[in-house]
């Protein structure tokens, strides 16, 4: 058995950004690792540049997320009237010194339920009683991917002991829907590989990683 701490992430809007260039900002259909990374940092006062906290974070912290609403799957292109300059509008491209308006996707009424564990030896990452006290009472404001998206609801759920995150997501906050997880149960899980493992040295710069695909969805590609 294991201690697993449970969150909501509830929101009107979520953005959940993959890999791209400024000129269009797509949101995954789920949040990934360097987002809830992000969401953690944020609740535990970790700076951007405090590159030594970010790694202790990414070392020792795995998910589970299961997607709650299915309609939160369909994400909603919307011109927020964002503007960059000496920006990149596609790979290979040169930075250019022009004002270009971006287009930002979002989640609209998206529900996930995430679950959070530290595995093995915490002496290179936070201890998950760590993690529960900066959710409960976190240094700065959480958001749900961007700052213009505040959460409906606590983020905190529970602290559930269950011997997988399946059966502490079960547990905890019942409910349906996919879930994908940092790691497999059986070993025959449908393999989801995604570029959202942030290289603490390099910012903004991302490595692959996957997640695995414990219950079916069939909007997600291979």
């Amino acid at each position: 058995m294991q201690d697993y701490l449970i969150l909501q992430l509830s929101g009107p809007m979520q953005s959940w950004g993959l890999p791209t260039f400024e000129g269009i900002r797509p949101s995954a259909p789920f949040p990934g690792r360097s987002g809830l990374l992000g969401l953690l940092g944020a609740c535990l006062g970790i700076k951007r540049n405090d590159r030594a906290s970010l790694r202790k974070l990414a070392a020792g912290t795995r998910f589970a997320v299961r997607c709650d609403n299915q309609t939160g799957y369909q994400c909603v292109n919307m011109s927020d009237f964002h503007t960059v300059k000496d920006a990149r509008e596609k790979p290979g491209s040169l930075k250019m010194n022009d004002t270009i308006i971006t287009r930002r996707e979002y989640l609209y009424d998206a529900s996930f339920t995430v679950a959070i564990w530290t595995p093995g030896s915490q002496e290179h990452g936070y201890t998950l009683s760590a993690l529960i006290d900066a959710v409960q009472r976190p240094r700065y404001t959480p958001y749900l991917g961007r700052r213009c998206c505040p959460l409906s609801r606590p983020l905190f759920g529970a602290v559930q002991q269950a011997i997988n995150p399946v059966a502490a997501l079960a547990t905890g906050a019942p409910g349906g829907g996919a879930i994908y997880s940092e790691e497999p149960l059986t070993g025959d899980e449908r393999c989801l590989s995604v570029r959202d493992e942030p290289i603490i040295d390099l910012p903004r710069q991302f490595a692959r990683r996957s997640w695995f695909v414990i219950q079916g969805d069939e909007n997600v590609p291979e």
